[in-house]
């Protein structure tokens, strides 16, 4: 693997060819009456060189008779030309038919393969969305959706050209089979070459995948409405333009040398292929002068063979191009073939009515994937059926990584969490997802209304306006909708038109209301107020402790005014239990919790 790339080798390019079956099912699954009527037009159309080729033959035999002085039907003349001009328009016609069709199957198969990426992506677990590797896959097989759809076109066109091929190449086989052999030996170092740049170029492109990562980034970092505000503050345009520079003239640099040795070779091919063909061609010649072949044969055969040797050319180049395609194509493939580990128990129980023990965590552990270090271990606690439960430490120290567990976003190391004393693999997994409300602090900014932005915390509930009204009350985002001049339908964001933009306070109480569109048994709030200000702030914990009230709940903040209102405040510590009790216990301890209280409580004096 020479300058760290992945090189293809035959047997790999072979072995992508088998992709083509499953390839064509998702093709049929996209629209089958457009996949027939492509597959029957490009049949019929695979014949009509043969019967003008032959038709001009009988033509200018017949107009050579004429001029010979000998006796011709000319009403069949007329007629044979008549024939030749209907298959020359029906078989342009038929051209521009199949090309609507590629291009309408072609738009429904990328929007149908979107749709299964995205299904797909949203059955896969958490972690592997944190993965690298996964998202080189998730690229790769996002780019599939669109560049595939030429394959569909290449494939169905190699098809139509072998059967044209079948046809021309039964005439010549009848006047001289060495023809045939001829044209071979002049067209096999093309295919070969074409073989070889093609690997070539799947090498380059996939192992620039990360870097073209890299790249789109620093497009989107140098130029979008999120990012301005820092960009322009810290003055770093030309430090992301620099980087940019950097990485996409490399990208040409690499391209540019690939594609002169390309061009070089492809030309000294070429040349060979064109001195097979005028060999051919003088032979044809050599046999009319002869008196071997009339001047009828001599344009049907030359001109059988020039097409024959441009279908070959054309077939063998495609060829390498579909297998290359199909190789692209495994890479989609590769990513459906990615299963989440975090499954559905074969029985699910449902979510019980009421939570009677609580989730207890018996020696939880849980590590990311590649991580040297433990993001939580040796999880012991409980969290008691309508408790409400502070969890305090810096950052880093595993807070939102225990509430992901709870969620069951990820699935334990090691140890086990239990709900009501039974683990909580064994429960529904939609269920238990529906029974939590959780708005962690990096939450979406949707580029939506208003009214969808609320929604989405339970978007089978999108056209429910009471409900939507009702949490937004709840979470005091019914104070900013009132300023707006399309109230709940008024587009946010500032990437669509007529889009208003909101400040961070604004958006929290958006994300808020998120949590209060469910009735959920277990609401979970990370950092939940940390862009409001201290009034708002009081406000918003004072409806939560009402709306809690009988309900289990999971509080994460650094401001100890906050967490003061939990029942029991639990502090981490690189990712373990460091202590446990209510406010006034861990007080008396006077331990890492005190400390903290007493640090952040003499910034107010």
């Amino acid at each position: 693997m020479p300058d760290g790339k992945p090189q293809v080798t035959l047997k790999e390019r072979l072995d992508a060819l088998r992709m083509l079956p499953a390839f064509f099912k998702l093709v049929w699954d996209t629209n089958p009456w457009l996949t027939v009527a492509n597959a029957v037009l490009r049949l019929i159309r695979a014949a009509t060189p043969l019967a003008i080729l032959y038709i001009g033959k009988i033509i200018i035999d017949q107009v050579v008779q004429l001029h010979n002085g000998k006796s011709v039907d000319t009403h069949q003349l007329w007629w044979m030309v008549g024939i030749e001009f209907a298959l020359a328009i029906g078989s342009d016609a038929l051209g521009r038919v199949i090309t609507l069709l590629d291009s309408l199957l072609g738009d429904l198969f990328s929007n149908h393969t979107s749709v299964r990426i995205m299904r797909h992506a949203a059955t896969l677990d958490l972690d592997q969305f944190e993965d690298a590797t996964f998202y080189d896959k998730l690229e790769r097989a996002r780019q599939q959706t669109t560049g595939r759809t030429v394959l569909l076109s290449q494939v169905m066109s190699q098809v139509q050209d072998l059967i044209t091929m079948g046809f021309l190449a039964a005439g010549l086989l009848v006047f001289n089979p060495w023809l045939i052999l001829l044209l071979l030996v002049a067209i096999l170092p093309a295919f070969l070459g074409e073989s070889y740049f093609n690997d070539k170029t799947y090498a380059l492109t996939r192992g620039q995948t990360p870097q073209r990562r890299e790249l789109d980034y620093l497009r989107y970092l140098g130029a979008s409405d999120d990012t301005a505000k820092e960009v322009k503050i810290f003055d770093l345009s030309d430090f992301i333009i620099d980087r940019f520079k950097t990485l996409s003239d490399k990208f040409y640099l690499d391209n540019k040398r690939l594609s002169i040795r390309r061009s070089v070779w492809g030309t000294v091919f070429a040349l060979l292929g064109t001195a097979g063909y005028y060999g051919a061609y003088i032979f044809i010649i050599i046999r009319t002068v002869e008196g071997q072949l009339s001047i009828g044969d001599l344009t049907f055969l030359a001109g059988s063979f020039r097409q024959l040797k441009s279908l070959l050319e054309t077939i063998l180049s495609r060829f390498t191009s579909v297998s290359q395609g199909a190789i692209y194509l495994r890479d989609f493939f590769e990513f459906f073939d990615i299963q989440p580990k975090i499954t559905m128990a074969a029985r699910p129980r449902p979510f019980p009515d009421v939570i009677r023990e609580g989730f207890t965590f018996e020696d939880v552990g849980f590590k990311y994937s590649n991580a040297e270090r433990w993001a939580n271990r040796h999880l012991n606690f409980t969290l008691k059926a309508g408790e409400k439960l502070a969890l305090v430490g810096e950052n880093g120290a595993g807070k939102t990584t225990l509430v992901k567990l709870l969620c069951r976003l990820y699935d334990p190391t090691e140890g086990r969490i239990l709900l009501d004393g039974v683990d909580l693999r064994e429960y529904d997994l939609a269920e238990l997802r529906l029974h939590i409300g959780v708005i962690f602090q990096d939450y979406l900014r949707y580029q939506m209304n208003f009214s969808q932005n609320i929604a989405v915390g339970n978007i089978g509930e999108q056209f429910n306006e009471p409900l939507i009204e009702d949490a937004a009350h709840q979470s005091l985002a019914d104070t900013v909708v009132a300023k707006l001049p399309n109230g709940y339908q008024q587009a946010l964001g500032r990437r669509f038109n007529n889009g208003v933009d909101l400040s961070g306070g604004e958006w929290q109480k958006i994300a808020l209301a998120r949590a209060y569109m469910r009735d959920a048994t277990v609401l979970i709030l990370d950092e939940p107020t940390a862009a409001l200000d201290a009034r708002a702030e009081y406000e918003v914990f004072q409806r939560f402790a009402e709306l809690t009230h009988g309900k289990s709940a999971i509080l994460i903040s650094h401001r100890f005014s906050t967490v003061r209102m939990a029942d029991r405040i639990m502090v981490l510590e690189k990712g373990t239990v460091l202590e446990i009790g209510s406010h006034e216990e861990l007080l008396a301890r006077d331990g890492r919790y005190a400390e903290l209280f007493h640090l952040q409580a003499a910034g107010y004096r």
